[in-house]
């Protein structure tokens, strides 16, 4: 080979990887990708019923302030969502109506006890539907020949029933009237007996008597009658998203937050 051919040959060697480099056939260069948008995270939070006019308030101005978060709810009666957690279903954040459901979770080591708090407190009342002429002035009334029945939460998993089972024998009348009662799965269903009247009155959350224009209010719960109604929240153990979800509780007890809650009636336990 001459020297001619030599830098003929030599210049097609430079052609040709010159070739391969700018196809990219030899990997990527020093160009970056754009980065990828950031993938949403699912919260889901089992919830007491109780709460779900103030948690659907939050929901809006949560995922509003984070787009990439979206918040899943599981609304049922305390002692239902309990059992559900028992049994492995999937859960980030629960929030109780009562100390009870939440205690009986941290004892099996279901909830990570350092994120417990307690959110938000209520009050029992008696409401009767809107054009009841029966003269009801105090839960003792129910022993009135008039009522026949009156709607009660099922104490083994509705945290209403068992303050209201509570205020009854405080005031000796649980004995007379319990046969009168009509169990109900969860606060809503207790309205609607009420609302329908179904039931001549009912015992529920004073928020949940507060979205119903059916009913009225027609005694509260004497202050000392019952345990201190407390609704307390705690991440899971098995949550998939630990850090969004203390978050979001933490959300809950913020400022705004608890304005939100008080904005349908619920007293604040907990600030930052």
């Amino acid at each position: 080979m001459d020297v001619k051919q030599a830098k003929v040959w030599m210049v097609g060697i430079v052609l040709f990887f010159g070739v391969i480099l700018g196809s990219g056939c030899l990997g990527p260069v020093a160009t970056k990708a754009p980065p990828s948008a950031a993938e949403t995270l699912e919260i889901n939070v089992s919830a007491a019923l109780g709460l779900k006019e103030a948690l659907l308030d939050i929901q809006k101005n949560y995922e509003a302030a984070y787009p990439n978060v979206k918040i899943v709810y599981n609304l049922a009666a305390a002692g239902a969502l309990q059992a559900q957690i028992e049994q492995g279903a999937p859960a980030d954040v629960f929030i109780s109506a009562a100390v009870k459901q939440m205690d009986e979770l941290q004892k099996k080591n279901l909830v990570k006890t350092e994120t417990r708090k307690n959110l938000v407190g209520n009050q029992l009342v008696l409401v009767v539907p809107q054009g009841s002429t029966l003269n009801l002035k105090d839960f003792k009334d129910l022993a009135q020949p008039g009522v026949q029945h009156f709607g009660l939460g099922a104490p083994e998993t509705v945290p209403a029933g068992v303050y209201g089972i509570e205020v009854l024998k405080s005031l000796g009348v649980w004995d007379a009237v319990k046969a009168k009662a009509v169990l109900g799965k969860d606060v809503r269903t207790l309205l609607v007996y009420a609302e329908t009247g179904n039931a001549e009155a009912s015992i529920v959350f004073s928020t949940v008597a507060a979205t119903s224009d059916k009913v009225k209010v027609v005694a509260a719960a004497p202050p000392g009658s019952h345990s201190p109604i407390i609704f307390p929240g705690a991440v899971l153990a098995n949550s998939k998203q630990l850090k969004a979800a203390e978050a979001f509780l933490n959300y809950l007890s913020s400022p705004e937050g608890m304005k939100v809650f008080e904005k349908y009636g619920f007293n604040p336990l907990t600030k930052q």
